[in-house]
């Protein structure tokens, strides 16, 4: 019977309509969009076979620097932010405090919403008329400046600000999940042999915990390639061009600069950006589990 199983066609022919959407929709636009990076399409795509032009156009272009330049400092203070605060909230809701329930939604709401949403209630929020300035000098301290928003040094440090406090939810829930995992018993015996708790985070519950940070970077570290509706929402990309980071410079010039030659050499650059982030941990995962196991 399982024989007979194996070679009905009618599952694999019921996928089939899928995996001719998967390779049409995702893998032949994003061949699509490589192939029109090394062209000189501009308003209209065209297959004029320019070679690395149009890269070597963007790596000479000041714009895309300072982009790349900014989503790096973005991405390092976000990323670390995002998991020393949501480690801190993990172990702090892992005590067993009361309401923990309402807490973990609390800490976890930013999260369900969008970078959209994020950015404008920042927005409003570093607003130098209209926010925490704002606020704290109607209460009399007349010298309180939280103006980033508006300076071009410190404004990404502002996106920097919103995106750990919409993500960090999310990297709470898994350290949470991941602390639930672990043995009582490891805790009674480091009670017993003295240990304070905070060797016991550092040196055996964190490599404990490997797992859970390697998917956590992993999952911030694409938000960050990707980051795009919390600087529009929240900047706009200014003041200037302060703010600007790589996705918003490929719209840009897709959109409203008409080049879509250059757009989508950034957008490739992105895709191998994103690949060299997912190729080290999906072999880490699966491929070296499979060999350890099937060697074991």
């Amino acid at each position: 019977m399982s024989a007979i199983r194996r070679r009905n066609p009618a599952p694999h022919l019921a996928l089939l309509p899928a995996v001719l959407v998967v390779l049409v929709a995702y893998v032949g636009t994003m061949l699509w969009t490589i192939w029109i990076s090394f062209t000189s399409s501009r308003l209209l795509p065209v297959n004029d076979f320019v070679g690395w032009e149009q890269y070597a156009r963007l790596f000479s272009d000041a714009r895309w620097l300072l982009s790349v330049q900014n989503m790096v400092v973005f991405g390092l203070i976000f990323i670390a932010g995002c998991l020393v605060l949501g480690f801190l909230l993990a172990v702090a809701i892992d005590q067993r405090v009361r309401g923990e329930d309402g807490l973990r939604t609390i800490f976890l709401y930013p999260h369900a919403m969008s970078f959209i949403v994020t950015g404008l209630i920042w927005q409003w929020m570093m607003n130098p008329a209209l926010g925490i300035q704002h606020s704290v000098r109607e209460l009399g301290w007349t010298s309180f400046s939280f103006d980033w928003i508006v300076q071009r040094d410190m404004a990404i440090y502002a996106v920097v600000i919103a995106g750990i406090w919409h993500s960090s939810g999310l990297v709470m829930a898994l350290m949470l999940a991941g602390l639930r995992g672990i043995d009582e018993d490891l805790w009674k015996a480091a009670r017993i042999d003295g240990i304070a708790p905070w060797r016991v985070y550092l040196s055996i519950i964190l490599p404990m915990l490997r797992p859970v940070i390697i998917t956590s970077v992993v999952l911030l570290s694409i938000a960050v390639v990707k980051v795009y509706d919390l600087v529009v929402a929240l900047t706009d990309g200014g003041p200037g061009t302060a703010t600007i980071v790589p996705a918003k410079f490929v719209m840009d010039y897709l959109f409203a600069r008409q080049n879509i030659g250059l757009a989508t050499a950034a957008s490739s650059v992105m895709l191998v950006t994103v690949l060299a982030v997912l190729a080290p941990w999906i072999y880490a995962e699966y491929f070296r589990k499979g060999r350890a196991g099937a060697a074991a």
